[in-house]
């Protein structure tokens, strides 16, 4: 019953972590928020922004591994590894790659689709109320192509798409202009989503919701997890000040979730995949929604002071320092987009999206030790989800069924 463990800790102040904090808190726990970081300082600061409810699709389909070497090779495709970290990657790739099979794909899918189908309504629901619900845009999602040939060679996602019930409208360059006439000659095409949306200030959304957290009555320790130890009834939380002893404890890092999870007995396949952002300040254009720019894989995203191009894909571990090339690409893009752009500052940022080897978040209890619960592993759609994240881990943790199947991302399926 809701109440019956008042004492819990999560561990992660980013957009899984602190929306899972928010809705325990709503069903009355005692709950307190761990992170090495202040709230929406981590991945969640620099993330593209969209609520990309159309994100059903795994960056893995058929194809991918005749593509993936000419990708590598290529400095002008979103595709980059550190070569002295591929041997290290080798066993993580090989479960990666191989969930590129049409059967496997259309699994992964499905198990995607409802984290993400109601993503806009749990944004709100959250939020209201809040000062965050200022930071929440409802709308259009927009993918560019050069022409409608570069649309239908991606039927296979399309059609994958409009299976699960996301179906958009096509916009031909006359379209395109009537809604962006600073627009580059480039893009000819256009598929329009609709209910979709943004969020305007991510790392401040974050902020804003955990402030709300902390002014109803919620905890924010600032420390670095050390480890997790088994007390029989509850956690031991060690931090490097210390220890606490919780009823539950609710792992909620991101990329750096797998060390805690794997401590308990797990088998974690979980890399880092290093997403970049051009942050544009005061540009003097910007689109009329999110696009995503299909031939360079980026999305450049409307903000409350600019303007952010977001994406690439990276592997090189947690450790290493930015790489220029993404970077590069990343400027080049923005080029394409709007020929004659402009702005005032620019602020780089490199971030670690935690990329599991299925694509599907680890969500639920440890089956080792049910006392602590998983909300970690979101790959590409980790803001779109949060929300919704954190209302199933609110539902597992107070004794409710979660109203979808959560088989698909226990947390035991690798081991």
């Amino acid at each position: 019953m809701p109440g019956e463990f008042q004492n819990i800790a999560v561990i992660g102040a980013g957009i899984v972590g602190v929306s899972s904090a928010e809705w325990l808190r709503r069903d009355g726990h005692n709950v307190t928020i761990i992170d090495r970081l202040p709230p929406g300082e981590g991945t969640s600061f620099g993330n593209g922004g969209v609520l990309a409810r159309c994100g059903v699709v795994p960056v893995p389909t058929p194809g991918i591994l005749g593509k993936a070497p000419k990708m590598l090779l290529d400095p002008e495709q979103p595709l980059f590894v550190r070569w002295s970290y591929l041997v290290k990657m080798l066993p993580w790739l090989r479960q990666y790659l191989s969930a590129s099979k049409d059967e496997k794909v259309q699994e992964i899918s499905d198990g995607l689709v409802p984290l993400l189908e109601d993503a806009v309504n749990e944004h709100l629901a959250l939020a209201k109320g809040t000062e965050a619900e200022a930071f929440i845009h409802p709308g259009d999602y927009i993918f560019l192509y050069q022409d409608e040939a570069g649309f239908e060679n991606d039927s296979y996602v399309w059609n994958l798409r409009r299976k699960q019930g996301f179906i958009g409208a096509p916009m031909d360059r006359s379209a395109l202009i009537a809604n962006d006439p600073a627009l580059g000659e480039r893009y000819h095409f256009g598929y329009k989503m609709q209910d979709h949306g943004h969020i305007a200030d991510p790392g401040g959304y974050v902020k804003a919701l955990a402030r709300h957290f902390e002014s109803q009555g919620g905890h924010m320790v600032q420390a670095d997890v050390k480890a997790l130890r088994s007390l029989g009834e509850g956690t031991e939380v060690v931090l490097d000040g210390g220890a606490e002893k919780y009823d539950r404890v609710v792992i909620a890092g991101g990329a750096w979730s797998a060390k805690l999870a794997e401590s308990l007995g797990h088998n974690i396949p979980l890399e880092t995949e290093r997403g970049y952002h051009i942050h544009y300040l005061n540009p003097n254009v910007k689109p009329p929604c999110p696009y995503m720019v299909a031939d360079s894989k980026f999305v450049a995203t409307p903000m409350a002071d600019g303007l952010r191009t977001a994406g690439i894909v990276e592997f090189g571990g947690l450790e290493a320092p930015p790489s220029k090339g993404p970077i590069t690409l990343l400027e080049k893009g923005v080029r394409k987009l709007y020929p004659d752009f402009e702005f005032e500052e620019k602020r780089e940022w490199l971030g670690h999206r935690p990329a599991p080897a299925d694509s599907l978040p680890f969500l639920g209890p440890s089956s080792h030790h049910p006392s602590v619960y998983c909300a970690f592993g979101h790959h590409h759609v980790g803001l779109t989800a949060g929300p919704k994240t954190g209302r199933m881990i609110a539902d597992m943790v107070s004794d409710r069924l979660p109203n979808i199947d959560i088989k698909p991302y226990r947390v035991d399926r690798f081991d």
